[in-house]
């Protein structure tokens, strides 16, 4: 009986979440992007209209329509979730980055606060920032390009898989990296290319069939067909099998996150 009265003391504090500390957490790093709003908002902003501007004058000019839709309405979307991607990674990856150099990585590892905790408010705080960016980018690039919305729901959920994905890679770089330079790397060789080869500007299925089948490997494509099917209603790949195969990685990933924060992989050294 005792034995029974023990376990049934012990379950509130297994699962007990510090919610206080948590929110403090996630509102810190909330706050580390919002007070250089002109560096991580508006710049990702800018930077899709350049895209859009070179890729629609300079060469979409006299290019035929892609699934069914003008050249400059088939990559906005495409241009949007990629800023959404590559700056969820760029969250999570320079948060630990700037903490390891700087010294103040204890800030997050002697409050407390579980390794679970630490780990869901920073990958939050990175996904927020993806969202917001594509929320901005929407709102301000959409009513003049035209882009029709097929389905907001859709669009929400691969957005949230596309940057959960990217803020869980961009949290392993940091817990990685020992120098910029090393997070460069990552950024350089993985992200950026994978992001421009996902179909953003073209679709695959004018590609060779090696690189066809490749590029249904690649979760960046899937995340991008997904937000953009949200808009246009029409995909290159299968919209279900995207879902499932992100929501797998996103899971994978999340696990992974968790297992070298409580490790403290090069973090506690």
């Amino acid at each position: 009986m005792s034995a029974i009265k023990d376990y049934k003391i012990r379950i509130p504090q297994v699962i007990s979440i510090n919610w206080i500390g948590f929110y403090t957490l996630y509102k810190k790093e909330i706050l580390r992007f919002l007070n250089v709003w002109i560096q991580t908002v508006f710049s990702p902003v800018v930077t899709l209209v350049l895209f859009l501007a070179v890729f629609t004058i300079a060469l979409g000019l006299n290019r035929n329509n892609i699934l069914g839709h003008e050249y400059g309405v088939f990559i906005l979307p495409g241009l949007i979730c990629m800023q959404i991607l590559q700056n969820a990674f760029a969250n999570t990856s320079s948060s630990l980055m700037i903490a390891k150099v700087q010294g103040n990585i204890v800030d997050i590892l002697y409050p407390p606060l579980s390794p679970m905790e630490v780990t869901a408010a920073m990958l939050l705080g990175a996904i927020t920032r993806g969202l917001v960016i594509g929320f901005f980018s929407v709102i301000i690039i959409i009513p003049f390009a035209h882009v029709p919305v097929h389905n907001i729901f859709i669009i929400l959920i691969f957005a949230l898989l596309g940057s959960s994905m990217l803020a869980c890679l961009g949290f392993i770089t940091g817990l990685w990296a020992q120098k910029f330079d090393n997070m460069a790397t990552v950024t350089n060789f993985i992200v950026v290319p994978l992001s421009f080869l996902s179909g953003t500007f073209y679709s695959i299925q004018n590609l060779h069939s090696v690189f066809y089948y490749i590029s249904h490997a690649n979760p960046f494509f899937y995340a991008i067909d997904g937000f953009r099917y949200g808009f246009l209603g029409q995909s290159d790949g299968s919209i279900i099998i995207g879902f499932f195969y992100l929501t797998f990685i996103n899971l994978a990933l999340w696990v992974i996150c968790y297992i070298l924060f409580k490790k403290g992989y090069r973090i506690k050294s």
